[in-house]
């Protein structure tokens, strides 16, 4: 069925097995908690883009009320609305962060876990920051995390390509990267997630890498005004060498 968004499949890989990536608590606490901190009106409302299977949008209702969250993939929306019963404030909205509307305006819009480089354009990713100020309330605020071109560049150690391995604390688990630079800022990624069952999963992703010059672009030329660049969710200021940074704007 033709819904009108456009979906990349990013869902479709990783369907069932998307929260396993990313099986640390502490991550999700330190965003969840810093996103709170950094809103400036909760009583305004809160948008997240690409609010995936709700790893962040769920705990961080708890704490400044109702989220809408957008995503275009029907198979992440699935996996939020089987964790909404059991608790939780968001709502769902199958949609495209490049084209999104709403008659509503948000004390905060904010994108985590690198949505902003799956949007693989240099203009696409504009549009969907172009879209998220355009959603924002005066003196609201815009929050982006995504990968961090230098350092994922340095992690090759001058190769186009590379594997690593990331162990989880369960004995035989853990995910192995194939990652390869392609021409134009691109980068391709294919994880294998090793159970302790001994059965595998496997996933790839193309992503397009960034800058924070890169997104304060996008930024400036929607209207707003550059608050902050860190490297940790508490503030730790940026670094070329974090493997992800959060860049803050606030619409005047």
């Amino acid at each position: 069925m033709d819904t009108g968004v456009d979906d990349i499949g990013y869902g479709r890989q990783f369907e069932g097995w998307y929260d396993r990536l990313i099986p640390d608590d502490r991550l999700t606490a330190e965003a969840v908690k810093g996103l709170v901190a950094r809103h400036p009106a909760p009583e305004a409302g809160t948008l997240e883009f690409g609010v995936g299977t709700g790893r962040i949008a769920i705990p961080l209702s708890r704490s400044v009320g109702q989220v809408t969250g957008v995503d275009s993939s029907p198979e992440m929306l699935d996996a939020l609305r089987v964790k909404l019963k059991d608790g939780g404030d968001v709502t769902p909205v199958h949609g495209d962060i490049r084209g999104y509307t709403s008659e509503s305006r948000y004390g905060m819009v904010y994108s985590v876990c690198a949505t902003l480089s799956c949007l693989t354009t240099a203009e696409d990713q504009r549009r969907a920051v172009r879209r998220a100020a355009d959603l924002l309330v005066p003196g609201g605020r815009l929050v982006i995390e995504t990968h961090n071109k230098p350092a994922i560049v340095a992690l090759h150690e001058g190769l186009t390509r590379t594997s690593y391995f990331v162990p989880y604390p369960e004995p035989g688990t853990g995910v192995q990267t194939h990652s390869t630079l392609l021409d134009g800022g691109l980068w391709q990624c294919s994880h294998i997630l090793y159970q302790s069952d001994g059965t595998t999963r496997v996933g790839n992703e193309l992503t397009r890498l960034t800058t924070p010059d890169d997104v304060d672009g996008y930024a400036r030329a929607a209207g707003l005004e550059p608050e902050a660049r860190m490297s940790r969710w508490d503030g730790t200021p940026y670094s070329e060498q974090a493997p992800l940074f959060m860049c803050c704007y606030v619409k005047p």
